[in-house]
């Protein structure tokens, strides 16, 4: 009796223990197979490269995302740059700093024949039978109220500041010197240059000595011109007081 409760002890003690090493068992292992095959592992790692593709891929996306965004500001850059350029260009052809084409008017001022010997027709001074400073720039400015788009003397493209200045008998414009006949080329609806040229006070007496003392006044229409731009120097230069 007391061998059978010895062996009754025991086999308790046995499963027991045996319980025992089967929880032990399955926390270390945690739900997972201890002693993984190859085909566990690499299921491991395709889930983990997996995690790490599905990472970039966000990264791409960001990235991408960032790239459109300054491509966009770009454009817009490249908006402004082009509307600053075309204003520019707009600019270069007002201040007469490319050629300009088209229709326009030639005019000629020249001054009087003088007779055999020299001699100034009746009644006429030394003054009345050349082309004056005020001739060239009255008839420059009627041409400018006129609307024309751009105007050159001698060739020479005429801008803001250009000056027109008589030394002698001869003229001085930007830097050079030119004797009559004085040639001016003007780009604009010859019909309304002359309305503007009618309009002129300063004209007007232009031609009242045509008529007095045979200077030349003539304005010819051009179906095309090409005027030239302006290669001077753009530096201001003025006086300053000691």
């Amino acid at each position: 009796m007391r061998r059978s409760t010895v062996w009754h002890a025991l086999a308790v003690l046995s499963a027991v223990l045996m319980g025992l090493l089967f929880a032990t068992t399955a926390i270390t292992a945690r739900g997972t197979t201890l002693r993984a095959g190859p085909e566990i592992r690499l299921l491991g790692l395709i889930d983990d490269l997996q995690g790490r593709t599905d990472q970039q891929a966000r990264t791409l996306a960001d990235l991408q995302a960032q790239t459109e965004g300054a491509l966009a500001r770009a454009e817009d850059l490249d908006a402004g740059a082009s509307n600053a350029r075309a204003v520019a260009e707009l600019g270069a052809a007002s201040v007469g700093l490319t050629a300009m084409q088209g229709p326009g008017v030639t005019i000629i001022l020249d001054d009087a024949p003088r007779e055999a010997g020299g001699a100034l027709p009746a009644g006429a001074r030394p003054d009345d039978v050349v082309i004056h400073q005020s001739d060239v720039q009255a008839v420059v400015n009627a041409l400018w109220a006129s609307g024309v788009d751009a105007v050159t003397i001698m060739g020479e493209r005429i801008v803001a500041t250009s000056a027109i200045l008589c030394v002698g008998s001869t003229l001085l414009l930007q830097g050079r010197t030119y004797s009559p006949p004085y040639r001016i080329d003007a780009i604009g609806d010859p019909a309304r240059i002359d309305s503007a040229l009618a309009q002129s006070v300063g004209v007007a007496l232009l031609q009242q000595a045509v008529r007095s003392f045979g200077l030349e006044f003539s304005v010819q229409a051009q179906a095309e011109l090409v005027l030239l731009p302006y290669d001077g120097p753009l530096t201001l230069r003025y006086a300053e007081a000691a």
